[in-house]
């Protein structure tokens, strides 16, 4: 990174930090904060506003995923994630609370500001153009011991083809529009999984092959698909539309084919998500889930116990594809994608149906002709093809005793 940068912004953010009264503390500092920038010139805003730009062209240099920075959790440092290790960069200089503060206060629009002097954090995309091509990233700004935090997640400028997850015909027969035309898809995983990507991958092989509406409500959204066959709307949460819920019954009077709930985290998003479904539409959905039992069972459990039966027949009717992923580290410190699939034949329904969702491991297991797998054989795989250690298979495994009997014989 360009130490001239760091050099010229420095003096301004000297001059702003001497501004900011002492007793000012929490929420009252951040809004005097936005005050002081909206009375800079432009020249002046930019320039802070270059630096941490330049922090992100160090991302694509180090292949990072993620930064982070600001609050007292960061100890004066620029931090990147780089396959999967998360480290403090040493050539970026050191910033004080305030100047971070002042640093992320200065990338927030007024409605943003606002928002998150009020919520104590706000999420929106970012976009900066570098060697003329646009990156977008997914920032979130949070309130840590009163000063401000910023996370930043890089959005792939390419989206992974959906021939590159070697995903079985009939799996690849459920996942488009052209085959079938209705049902939930649910794309699960824990944060970094890389659902983001599979979900993406999946609206560009429909945006491709049918003449279609896409929705996409993402909080925020992240990549932005170019219409092919399909028009393809995108709806950021907290500015084209207030929530996911909004979001997914405006839908319905939106004339969609496909509707993409990029995020199904609460109890109303989850009863609107599947009656959007049962009303005929294809659905596509991510959950914050390890496996397709799990991922059953959370849906359920997020409702009231006497609304439960309801929706695990109303899920059971309408649920077509589970896909859980992990990104295991690889041998040469890389990540390698492992993924369980499910699809829903009526023995699978069946069993949500009647609450016996212990059987559907084992069903999943036995139904790898159909295009089923479970984590534990998918991380066989990697690790037969000597892709990852059995240490690191292990650790990801879900069920961990039935890993370690199927892989047994390679030990």
């Amino acid at each position: 990174m360009d130490n001239q940068l760091i050099e010229k912004a420095k003096p301004i953010l000297d001059k702003i930090s001497q501004d900011i009264p002492p007793f000012y503390q929490g929420a009252e500092r951040q809004q005097h904060i936005f005050k002081l920038l909206k009375s800079c010139d432009m020249d002046r805003r930019m320039t802070l506003r270059c630096l941490v730009e330049g922090f992100l062209a160090e991302m694509q240099i180090n292949e990072a995923s993620d930064i982070d920075f600001g609050g007292y959790g960061s100890k004066n440092s620029v931090w990147y994630r780089i396959h999967g290790e998360k480290k403090p960069s040493p050539n970026l200089g050191d910033y004080s609370l305030t100047e971070a503060d002042i640093l992320i206060m200065n990338l927030l629009m007024e409605q943003q500001a606002d928002n998150l002097l009020v919520y104590r954090n706000v999420d929106f995309p970012y976009m900066v153009t570098m060697n003329g091509e646009d990156f977008r990233f997914r920032a979130d700004v949070y309130f840590d011991l009163d000063h401000l935090a910023l996370n930043m997640r890089v959005i792939g400028s390419k989206v992974r083809p959906i021939t590159d997850y070697n995903f079985h015909p009939n799996v690849l027969k459920a996942l488009s529009l052209k085959y079938v035309k209705q049902g939930l898809i649910l794309v699960t995983g824990i944060t970094g999984s890389g659902k983001s990507t599979t979900l993406d991958s999946i609206i560009d092989a429909n945006n491709r092959t049918v003449d279609s509406s896409i929705i996409i409500i993402g909080g925020p959204v992240e990549h932005v698909h170019e219409p092919i066959r399909c028009v393809v709307r995108h709806r950021n949460v907290g500015t084209d539309v207030m929530t996911f819920k909004d979001g997914a019954n405006q839908a319905l009077r939106q004339d969609p084919d496909i509707i993409v709930i990029a995020e199904m985290r609460y109890a109303d998003t989850i009863i609107t998500t599947l009656e959007i479904t049962d009303s005929g539409h294809k659905v596509l959905a991510t959950l914050h889930t390890s496996s397709a039992v799990e991922s059953i069972s959370r849906i359920i459990a997020e409702v009231s116990p006497e609304e439960q039966n309801r929706v695990r027949d109303r899920l059971a009717d309408v649920l077509t594809v589970v896909i859980s992923q992990k990104l295991p580290r690889t041998l040469d410190n890389k990540r390698a994608l492992a993924k369980e699939i499910m699809l829903t034949t009526p023995p699978i329904r069946a069993a949500i149906k009647n609450n016996n969702l212990d059987e559907i491991y084992q069903m999943i297991q036995q139904s790898s002709a159909l295009g089923m797998i479970t984590m534990e054989q998918d991380l066989k795989r990697l690790y037969d093809e000597k892709i990852i250690s059995y240490e690191e298979a292990l650790s990801n495994a879900n069920n961990k005793k039935r890993f370690e009997e199927i892989a047994q014989y390679r030990r």
